[in-house]
């Protein structure tokens, strides 16, 4: 099928400064997708942007770690504070969304109500993802499927990272975490497939998280294969952290570079878009 990019920005909705960067950088350069926290603080705002970028594919992002919730506390007591917002105990917590049904329920609860949430926006739906990842979780993988059936959810992320850019970014760590996760890994895709559920061939973005610069994507630009392939990063507009567990996000500079001349010229005889653009592809290539 040759190539195909797609160009992401996670946490739309987190901060004012993220939405203004992902309309800029949609607007005048390579993002062709963003990931919507359908709960976070800015979330109005980065709609009300969206509804003005028809192009921009926007999907959501799940949010079930390091968050707030969109239910109430007191309906899922056992996911979040009682500020509503989720913790990073993403080891601990994963023991219990395994083991614990009435854990599950209200997890279930919650994953729908961020779907409802999204719905209600009135954005087509391009595809969902988690934040941090979770969503590699086999439990959480399933509650996202079976859920987002009833809404239409049609292609998921997969978090598959080639060992190369991660030997690259930080030395051997991010290779072999990767190479442990390869087990995890096909089951996701497995489950995807046979749920009829569109993927990502790889993604570039976790070993340098925070960090994808404007010689990371011209690296993997450079580099890039046959299939799908998802760029991810963080940008923001302004300097400094956008949250405080954030504080080594390199956001103004993963904004620039996906406004860069050098990395808009990279691209510019690559196929690109978001997961709804990749279907419609499919299906003219098998009429």
């Amino acid at each position: 099928m040759g190539k195909f990019l797609i160009v992401t920005a996670d946490d739309f909705g987190l901060h004012e400064r993220v939405n203004e960067a992902v309309d800029a950088a949609h607007r005048y350069g390579v993002l062709t997708s963003a990931s919507l926290m359908v709960a976070a603080p800015a979330a109005a705002d980065a709609v009300r942007r969206a509804r003005n970028l028809p192009n921009l594919r926007v999907g959501l992002h799940l949010v079930l770690a390091d968050g707030p919730a969109a239910l109430p506390a007191a309906e899922i007591r056992s996911l979040v504070d009682a500020h509503g917002r989720f913790d990073d105990r993403m080891f601990v917590n994963g023991v219990r969304y395994f083991f614990s049904p009435r854990v599950r329920r209200q997890l279930e609860a919650e994953i729908r109500a961020q779907f409802a949430a999204f719905r209600a926006t009135g954005l087509a739906l391009d595809h969902a993802d988690a934040h941090k990842h979770f969503h590699l979780h086999p439990t959480l993988l399933g509650l996202m499927l079976r859920v987002g059936a009833e809404f239409g959810l049609r292609a998921v992320r997969v978090p598959d990272e080639p060992s190369w850019f991660g030997t690259r970014a930080g030395g051997i760590g991010p290779a072999a975490g990767g190479r442990l996760l390869a087990p995890w890994l096909a089951l996701m895709k497995r489950r995807l497939r046979r749920a009829d559920v569109l993927c990502n061939d790889r993604i570039f973005g976790l070993a340098r998280t925070g960090s994808m610069d404007e010689a990371a994507l011209l690296e993997v630009l450079a580099r890039l294969p046959e299939g799908v392939t998802e760029i991810y990063g963080h940008p923001a507009a302004g300097e400094g952290p956008v949250t405080a567990t954030m504080r080594g996000y390199r956001h103004a500079e993963e904004f620039a570079a996906l406004q860069s001349p050098r990395v808009r010229a990279a691209t510019a005889r690559i196929d690109t878009g978001g997961y709804s653009d990749l279907a419609t592809r499919l299906r003219g290539a098998s009429a």
